[in-house]
């Protein structure tokens, strides 16, 4: 693995754990066992870095979906692996890269901020693709817009993974997922028994 790589892989645990502003170039060159300057001449800049962090998270993240097309049945059953991709993170006692960006956002540099966009208008895209998709096959139902549902199932996941991370507790952020999803399932039969499956699982 080259420098680069393991600069980006370390700043990602970084952010991931501690938000892009509690860790600073000291802590990955104290780590690696590398110079600043080594760290400088491959991201000349924290803002620079942490745009190749959203850069490769947002292609990694785009890998993963389109892995959810191919593998899964119907639209119900890529919203469950979708929600399995925040309880993975969750599980590696980590958050979501660009979940933990937008606490900081204010303070990110601009181009950062294009970026972290940028991931959430991905997932948004996607799921309402997902949700339209979900309807026509009548596995899923909602009311108005599927980008609407798609936000809010966007939103309220990136939420329920802060409030497991606050009480160490995974499990709340699966029951939480599982609620969700259950709410969209097209079934008109109550689904209660089946809820237990575990995501990502």
């Amino acid at each position: 693995m080259d420098t680069a790589q393991r600069i980006l892989d370390v700043a990602e645990r970084l952010v991931q754990t501690q938000g892009f502003n509690g860790f600073s170039y000291a802590d990955i060159s104290a780590e690696l066992d590398i110079t600043k300057a080594s760290l400088h001449y491959h991201f000349a800049t924290k803002a620079a870095l942490g745009s190749a962090l959203i850069t490769r998270y947002c292609a990694e993240f785009r890998h993963a979906l389109q892995g959810v097309d191919v593998s899964a049945a119907d639209a119900r059953e890529k919203l469950r692996r979708y929600a399995g991709l925040y309880a993975e993170v969750l599980r590696q006692h980590r958050m979501c890269l660009c979940g933990m960006l937008a606490a900081d956002y204010t303070t990110l540099p601009t181009l950062m901020r294009s970026g972290v966009k940028e991931f959430f208008d991905l997932n948004e895209s996607w799921l309402a693709q997902i949700f339209e998709e979900g309807r026509k096959q009548g596995v899923l139902r909602f009311r108005g817009p599927p980008l609407d549902s798609a936000r809010l199932l966007l939103g309220s996941l990136e939420g329920a993974m802060l409030v497991a991370r606050s009480y160490g507790d995974p499990e709340r952020f699966t029951s939480a997922a599982q609620r969700l999803l259950a709410e969209v399932s097209g079934s008109r039969k109550k689904r209660a028994g089946r809820t237990d499956r575990r995501l990502g699982r």
